[in-house]
């Protein structure tokens, strides 16, 4: 079975797309599912298979859209990864909850595993703007990849700092990969574009919405080994971020600054997130690209094990 039937599964009403894009990475996993057969027993499982039984009738519609909507964007150079190809972001396949798919722009490269996330508040005080751009301009200077999710105040700050810098960066986009999102980054994600990547795991023309950003908070988490948090409220979705890479087994960087000034980050230090005053304490932590080819390849090992 191919992409087009994974995203054809994914068109289906209320499916958990994170347990189809476990089940496509075992072997004969789409097939499995057609058949009502998983390794998993949860009830996302239960209710993904359910679905998909009650929609048989439905994929062939479910695949001519699919079909149509990869010429599209296709012809408008926007390209598509799924966990069934090798191109497929290893850092990303590490987490639980990993998208099936991801529409993009630009580039994906291998040593993309070499990652950080740069994230923190919309509306950053002077301090935390200069701190985003200090951070990213010194990751891009030793080879990192900023990832970042395009939003207005650090992450925008995060992205200029890099592409100035001469680095590469991934926008995380909370939207389909056709929208922009804020509307005045629409030429910093061209810039984006040009030189590193911009991504998406939504329907092309898919608008803003509220519960699309958080999914897009998991993902940015699962692109790099570690997230840092630069400066953000205890309703921030840096923080939700922080808590996801605690729960992904990846690093949580909170700077110093924000840890002396929110309860919320002194209490995930307690948890497990790492305190550190800048660029130093995050690279002696990062992992080499072949390290992480490893446990992904480890990973897939075991998944195989338990099929």
């Amino acid at each position: 079975m191919s992409a087009v039937d994974l995203l054809a599964m994914c068109r289906i009403p209320s499916v958990s797309w994170y347990f189809i894009a476990r089940e496509a990475q075992r072997p004969g996993g789409l097939a499995n599912l057609v058949a009502g057969k998983t390794s998993e027993r949860n009830a996302d499982a239960e209710q993904t298979l359910q679905l998909l039984a009650d929609a048989h009738d439905e994929m062939p519609s479910h695949r001519e859209w699919v079909r149509a909507a990869l010429e599209a964007t296709a012809a408008d150079g926007i390209r598509l990864t799924t966990v069934l190809d090798d191109d497929y972001p290893a850092n990303l396949r590490l987490i639980f909850n990993l998208p099936p798919f991801l529409f993009y722009r630009g580039e994906l490269q291998h040593d993309d595993a070499r990652a950080v996330a740069v994230v923190g508040t919309r509306n950053p005080s002077p301090e935390g703007l200069r701190r985003a751009r200090q951070l990213a301009a010194g990751l891009a200077a030793e080879k990192v990849t900023v990832v970042s999710g395009l939003a207005r105040g650090i992450d925008t700050a995060a992205h200029e700092a890099c592409l100035e810098a001469g680095g590469r960066t991934i926008a995380v986009a909370g939207t389909g990969i056709r929208r922009t999102y804020p509307p005045e980054n629409a030429e910093l994600t061209e810039r984006i574009a040009a030189t590193g990547a911009v991504v998406s795991q939504f329907w092309p023309d898919s608008p803003p919405r509220t519960d699309t950003f958080p999914r897009r908070n998991i993902t940015m988490s699962g692109l790099g080994q570690g997230t840092v948090v630069v400066e953000a409220s205890a309703t921030s979705g840096a923080k939700m971020q922080a808590r996801m890479a605690l729960e992904h087994g990846k690093r949580a960087f909170l700077l110093a600054s924000l840890a002396d000034q929110q309860a919320w980050a002194r209490r995930y230090l307690d948890r497990g997130a790492i305190r550190v005053d800048g660029l130093e304490g995050i690279m002696q932590r990062l992992r080499s690209v072949e390290a992480i080819d490893q446990q992904s390849e480890q990973r897939r090992q075991l998944t195989l094990a338990l099929t």
